[in-house]
């Protein structure tokens, strides 16, 4: 056992020797929580595909980071993000691991980013919880409510913070559209619809089931993981076909249209809560299919408050974005700015005693600031789940095709036991919760 001044004295050393900056992690200084001002955090990542190496930008850009370590099966995307990794440094340094467990072992990462498939998100963030991390996950959360109720309890009892991959909440457009609608100036709100991408199918094709060799040095098996047993394929494998594969995902309601749901929840100031009434209807590829989630959905909710959600994707009748309603007008938003009626909502100014939500302007960096002071971050666990709910909640819907009622305090089906069996999904020996 090394004391402090010990432990930084070989550290320093080491680092040294090796030729980068010496990075002492907070736990490393005997600090409870908090990170303290001078020293920078220590980040891993798990699963660097387009996505994780898109978020691993937000860390390699803060000042306050320093990546150390990335895991993925696949040998050319672990390579990809550690060439970024080094390049941004300008030093080599980065190691990289094929099974995320040897990461999660280092006791000098204070910080994980999950950015794996669908299916993964869940064992990786509470792998990473219990082994006194913070996360950033990449949405959606995972194939089931269960998993994500029991990653929400793990997550408090370890004390540990998470942030969800819902970057929109740091976009200052979708804050100043749900100011809007919270401070009253659209009147009472009555309704909200939310349009979202389509999803998507493959083409006909000889090859879309061909098997063949898995390639040299893909961990096939370890991608599977928790899902079935299923031949290689290389489209099995490859985005967006697995994106829309059960097996894997829940498609794009859940993995696109999370982001405006989200918006949605808290411009409706019901974050903590959720609908109470579900209706909806989908359309479906061929049974047969790889990709056999929703290419079209509309689906309807109340909730107690009254105010009604329409959830659609793209091409029907709602325009892509949040759109919320009020007795008084209306505001619309989206990635590409805000529009209301009357206009002059555009140029509304709130006074010091309205509400004021959160301020983040960027999703990674908002974590990294709530690590020095143990404050939530903008898109917390708790926010997170309720989110992640209710696009479970319209696939579910949807799944058995009739209304269904749900209960937000209890957070299960009342006396539906076929809608509650599937808030839970079974996962392939050994891996479980």
């Amino acid at each position: 056992m090394l004391n402090r001044r010990q432990f930084l004295k070989r550290t320093a050393g080491t680092a040294a020797a090796v030729g980068f900056p010496c990075i002492v992690p907070g736990r490393a200084l005997g600090l409870n929580g908090a990170v303290p001002a001078n020293s920078r955090i220590v980040v891993g990542c798990i699963g660097s595909g387009g996505q994780g190496r898109y978020d691993l930008n937000g860390f390699l850009d803060s000042p306050d980071a320093q990546v150390v370590a990335i895991c993925d099966v696949k040998p050319e995307a672990r390579e990809a993000a550690r060439q970024q990794v080094d390049g941004k440094y300008g030093q080599k340094g980065c190691e990289v691991y094929n099974d995320f467990r040897e990461l999660l072992a280092r006791k000098d990462i204070d910080c994980v980013l999950i950015a794996s498939p669908d299916h993964w998100h869940v064992l990786h963030a509470l792998a990473a919880v219990r082994a006194g991390k913070d996360v950033y996950v990449e949405k959606p959360l995972g194939l089931s409510l269960h998993d994500a109720f029991i990653l929400r309890e793990t997550a408090h009892r370890y004390g540990r913070l998470f942030q969800f991959g819902t970057q929109q909440r740091s976009m200052p457009q979708f804050r100043s559209a749900c100011e809007l609608v919270r401070n009253g100036r659209i009147g009472q709100l009555k309704s909200i619809k939310v349009s979202a991408p389509s999803g998507f199918a493959e083409r006909t094709g000889k090859d879309k089931y061909t098997t063949a060799p898995v390639p040299e040095g893909f961990d096939y098996e370890m991608w599977l993981g928790p899902a079935p047993a299923a031949p290689y394929t290389p489209r099995r494998v490859a985005t967006p076909f697995w994106y829309h594969n059960s097996d894997y995902a829940l498609g794009y309601i859940a993995g696109w249209g999370i982001h405006h749901v989200d918006i949605a929840q808290w411009g409706n100031d019901t974050e903590l809560t959720g609908p109470v009434e579900i209706e909806g209807s989908g359309v479906f590829p061929a049974a047969d299919a790889l990709c056999d989630t929703a290419l079209n959905w509309d689906c309807r909710m109340k909730y107690a408050n009254g105010v009604t959600m329409h959830y659609t994707s793209d091409g029907g009748p709602n325009k892509h974005g949040v759109l919320f309603e009020g007795t008084e007008g209306w505001v619309h938003v989206d990635r590409n700015g805000m529009d209301a009626h009357p206009k002059s909502l555009l140029k509304e100014k709130f006074r010091p005693d309205e509400i004021h939500l959160p301020v983040s302007m960027q999703h990674q960096q908002n974590l990294l600031d709530c690590m020095r002071t143990r404050e939530q971050p903008i898109c917390n666990i708790d926010v997170a789940v309720r989110t992640e709910t209710i696009c479970h909640l319209a696939d579910i819907a949807m799944r058995l095709g009739r209304p269904l009622r749900w209960d937000p305090q209890q957070e299960r089906f009342p006396d539906d036991e076929a809608a509650n069996r599937r808030m839970k999904r079974a996962m392939r020996a050994p891996w479980h919760l």
